[in-house]
């Protein structure tokens, strides 16, 4: 028997199909006005639950196809929404209207990327046409142990990863099998093993490459200003002390928790020197300070626990600043110490019961990457 193709999971070969993109202000009822419906559909449609599909929440540029009869009616019959990529809703008009959420198929295929540095990572990507969101990936895997703001020209790396694709288009990668990093002439593995019920990454003597603290609170940026006992401030135009590293980034950028820990400020405008304020308290010894924030995170406020990688905060450009920028300070016993110059203790390594396995594991990960 020959599998008549189906799209959304409706046979094509029972249909004329239209397709477009959702206009400027344009209305769900507005676009079906144009078309011919069943008797009563509209009332229908009406009734539909906002959990099934929500006919307020359609929006510009977004793909719809819609469904008709083959006959002289060209009754409308499915109209289907793109809500992203890969999720979509459909609305079913017979005698009854109802509507359905699908997933459209991923297809995974196994990749081996290779590429060296010329510029930035993000860069490299692109040029080797690899979807640039495989150096997000890779920023978090790394984070601990390769700072991303440091990389330099002729550095390389290999991945092998599952690229997940719909039509053809690339989502990114899902799990990561294997990496390898080369920077400053050294060689950094990412090697993938559960313990303990959870998958991480090690290294090839078997240490987690997860540490204390990241490297750094934002994913890309550059350093515009180190830590330094005496510098002309931007604004005051004076030689004062800088006890922190400012990261330069667009206003809005991202910026996390470098490890766990309880805020202990979360203060607007604290002072007019460091504007919008966050300092977390990460154990006995050690705590941080992230000013100039445009905003914090939802949720953020003095007395709240995060953790490693939280976000907590926006980039901005508050307090005596010249543009948007994150002033990162890091305090050991409440002195402050160069963020750059801070070696943070890994976690716990590979077990002595769990050895035997890993080995197994290493040797398959580096024959993949070969």
């Amino acid at each position: 028997m020959i599998e008549i193709p189906k799209l959304y999971g409706i046979p094509l070969d029972s249909f004329n199909i239209a397709e477009g993109k959702i206009k400027r202000n344009q209305t769900l009822g507005n676009l079906l006005r144009e078309y011919n419906l069943p008797k009563g559909a509209f009332q229908q449609l009406l009734n539909i639950p906002r959990d099934s599909f929500d006919l307020r929440k359609i929006r510009a540029g977004n793909k719809y196809v819609l469904f008709f009869d083959k006959d002289s009616t060209e009754t409308l019959r499915y109209f289907v929404y793109e809500h992203t990529l890969v999720d979509f809703n459909k609305l079913c008009f017979f005698d009854s209207v109802w509507a359905e959420n699908g997933q459209k198929d991923i297809t995974i295929i196994q990749r081996h990327y290779k590429g060296k540095i010329e510029t930035s990572l993000w860069n490299a990507m692109i040029d080797n046409g690899i979807n640039p969101m495989l150096a997000n990936d890779l920023s978090d895997i790394y984070a601990w142990s390769i700072d991303f703001f440091g990389l330099q020209v002729g550095d390389s790396f290999s991945v092998v990863c599952d690229e997940e694709l719909v039509d053809t288009i690339s989502l990114g990668c899902g799990k990561i099998h294997a990496a390898y990093f080369r920077h400053v002439d050294h060689d950094f593995y990412a090697v993938p093993f559960t313990q303990g019920g959870i998958e991480s990454y090690y290294d090839l003597e078997g240490n987690s490459l997860r540490k204390a603290f990241l490297k750094a609170p934002l994913k890309f940026s550059r350093i515009s200003s180190g830590f330094s006992h005496s510098r002309l401030h931007p604004v005051l135009k004076i030689y004062r002390p800088h006890h922190g590293v400012d990261y330069a980034a667009p206003s809005g950028t991202p910026v996390y928790a470098i490890g766990d820990g309880k805020i202990i400020k979360a203060a607007r405008g604290y002072n007019r020197g460091a504007g919008n304020i966050i300092k977390i308290r990460h154990n006995g010894v050690y705590s941080t300070a992230y000013l100039h924030l445009k905003s914090f995170a939802k949720g953020i406020k003095t007395g709240v626990y995060v953790k490693q990688g939280d976000l907590i905060g926006y980039v901005g450009s508050t307090g005596l600043s010249t543009g948007p920028h994150l002033d990162f300070r890091f305090y050991k016993n409440g002195k402050a110490i160069n963020p750059l110059r801070v070696e943070a203790a890994p976690v716990e390594p590979v077990l002595d019961s769990n050895r035997v396995a890993y080995d197994s594991v290493k040797a398959a990960t580096l024959e993949l990457l070969k």
